[in-house]
């Protein structure tokens, strides 16, 4: 008989097992999560076996356990959380505030040299009109007198010259031109995780992989080919969806898993 009190063992089991059962339960082979999923038959079976070394980093290791625990009826809260405490938690993000600083530091000092170079031309002109005054004034000639009024006059009018202003009334002519042309015989597909993070996967007419991953929340992406785009999104009612430039309504449930294709012109949801 023990005496004493010890701490209760943690008979939790473990996120690749808890996965691997729930998928049991809801009736699913690792083919057919994988295909729902879109992640990857080695990858799948990795996971199932505590090994996130394949899913290339903490993010993509979190975004495959949501994915695999909605696929499978599971909440995948807890086991996110059993993740991080099992891997150090979530990394803190930092240093974008000095970036910022530094950015809107930089130009100011920009501004004093255009005003020192301002004021040291009119020092100069200034002297310039006074050193000629004064010497008319020794001469005691009308011609020099004549000649000191019209210097003095000439720089007054290169101040009230305001041609240099008229570029800026040129300035929206680019953005116009810009907007114009845009590639209009391709399809654009732009996504936003708007209200969550989401996993999600991007695919070119060619069936090639574009990007696949997590897209954290306020994050968009933009996809661009000459045919198709096709997309898996793991969460696709935390998703904002443009194709096209035209706003795509009630995209999925939160949680729900969707696979859309979207093509050039009018967008119809795939």
């Amino acid at each position: 008989m023990s005496i004493g009190n010890s701490p209760p063992e943690d008979d939790r089991p473990s996120v690749g097992r808890a996965l691997q059962q729930a998928r049991i339960q809801a009736g699913l082979t690792v083919d057919q999560i994988s295909t729902t999923t879109r992640v990857r038959i080695p990858i799948v079976h990795a996971i199932e076996q505590d090994d996130f070394s394949r899913c290339g980093g903490h993010v993509y290791a979190r975004g495959h356990i949501r994915t695999l625990a909605r696929a499978a009826g599971l909440d995948p809260t807890p086991l996110v959380e059993q993740y991080d405490a099992e891997h150090g938690g979530r990394p803190r993000p930092s240093r974008a505030a000095p970036v910022f600083e530094a950015e809107r530091i930089r130009p100011e000092p920009r501004r004093p040299n255009w005003t020192a170079a301002m004021v040291a031309a009119i020092v100069a002109v200034v002297g310039f009109v006074g050193f000629t005054l004064f010497s008319g004034g020794t001469g005691g000639g009308r011609d020099d007198a004549v000649e000191a009024g019209q210097v003095s006059a000439k720089p007054s009018k290169s101040p009230a010259k305001a041609p240099p202003n008229r570029p800026a009334d040129a300035k929206p002519e680019p953005s116009d031109s810009a907007i114009a042309g845009a590639p209009a015989n391709k399809v654009t597909v732009k996504l936003t995780a708007e209200r969550d993070q989401t996993w999600m996967s991007a695919k070119d007419h060619n069936g090639k992989l574009l990007e696949e991953g997590v897209l954290q929340r306020g994050a968009s992406k933009t996809f661009t080919d000459s045919n198709r785009i096709d997309l898996v999104l793991g969460n696709a009612g935390a998703v904002q969806l443009f194709v096209n430039g035209k706003e795509i309504k009630n995209v999925g449930d939160d949680g729900q898993v969707q696979r859309l294709s979207y093509t050039k012109g009018d967008p119809a949801a795939g």
